[in-house]
């Protein structure tokens, strides 16, 4: 038998070192994943501030309606009950649904208090929302300074400085 020291046998030889570029493919899917997670959250985003300005848009088209509505018929409760309900639908399209919907009374108040940081609606004139289809007589300067109060609330929430 041979010698194994006469053998022509070579070192162990290791391979070179793993380079820095370019890099696996599971670091390109990654790279991947995060660039379009990235932009379906701003795209999302987008979206949400796009609904947002459309809601706020439509409920002036339907508040000037409203008004214009007012000054042909010059009925307080009619504008409170529309104002009321313009409030609510404007409210759920920019708030959670769980949030605004079962919301009612003292409740509902101080929702629109708390969202536009006003004091005009719980504890001010803007209890008429709530108060007027049980009321005998709602005067015309109640209903317009509500109406005001309204504007007011819609511009906050609008301007994007609701809570």
């Amino acid at each position: 038998m041979t010698d194994p020291l006469q053998l022509p046998l070579r070192d162990i030889h290791l391979p070179g070192e793993i380079p820095f570029w370019p890099p696996a493919p599971g670091w390109w899917i990654l790279t991947a994943l995060i660039v379009a997670a990235t932009i379906a959250g701003w795209l999302l985003y987008r979206h949400k501030q796009m609904l947002k300005l459309s809601a706020t848009r439509l409920a002036g088209v339907e508040l000037r309606k409203i008004i214009g509505q007012y000054t042909t018929e010059k009925d307080p409760l009619m504008l409170l009950t529309q104002l009321s309900i313009l409030l609510r639908r404007l409210s759920i399209s920019l708030f959670p649904r769980t949030e605004v919907a079962s919301l009612t009374g003292q409740a509902w108040l101080e929702f629109l208090d708390r969202k536009a940081a006003l004091n005009s609606f719980a504890t001010g004139v803007g209890r008429l929302l709530c108060e007027a289809p049980y009321r005998r007589k709602v005067t015309a300067d109640e209903a317009e300074l509500v109406l005001k109060h309204c504007q007011d609330w819609i511009e906050v929430v609008a301007s994007g400085k609701a809570r």
